[in-house]
């Protein structure tokens, strides 16, 4: 399959909508949740009003099949940190669709993340530390150092 990768824009927060609905489908023969899901608070910060200070990810499509969207990657830093507070931590979020899993476009995306954010070492996501995308995260360097309910951070040395 061939794809492009390309880095989000603010023009993108509807692809964005759509990637953080396919992250909530991660369990392989689950029932799918509402779209309207994405717009509570706890997923919804992930995405809206996308294009804010530090906002930045990338997006793959298939270059074959029309520009079929195939997945994200995106940075965002959590509204109410203060910008002088070097402990920042960015979220992350990641979507590939199914379908298109476990053909390395998620290491794809995260290795054009990773590159082109050095200076973010350290990364919080908004998952049990069984899901799968860990694992890809601990292949890129990243180790779990903080781990709570339902939500782990990493952290990788630049």
């Amino acid at each position: 399959m061939d794809y492009v990768i390309r880095p989000l824009t603010i023009a993108d927060e509807a692809v964005l909508w759509e990637m953080l609905y396919q992250a909530l489908q991660t369990a392989e023969g689950a029932i799918a949740p509402p779209r309207d899901v994405v717009r509570q608070p706890e997923f919804a910060r992930y995405v809206e009003g996308w294009g804010r200070e530090g906002d930045t990810g990338f997006v793959a499509y298939d270059s074959e099949q029309d520009d079929e969207l195939l997945g994200a990657v995106w940075l965002r830093l959590p509204i109410g940190e203060h910008e002088d507070n070097e402990e920042q931590t960015p979220e992350l979020a990641f979507a590939v669709k199914p379908g298109h899993r476990k053909r390395g476009i998620g290491a794809a995306l995260l290795t054009q993340l990773v590159k082109a954010n050095p200076q973010h070492s350290a990364i919080s996501i908004s998952a049990p530390a069984n899901n799968p995308a860990v694992r890809l995260y601990e292949r890129f360097g990243f180790k779990v150092v903080r781990e709570s309910a339902g939500s782990v951070t990493m952290r990788r040395e630049a």
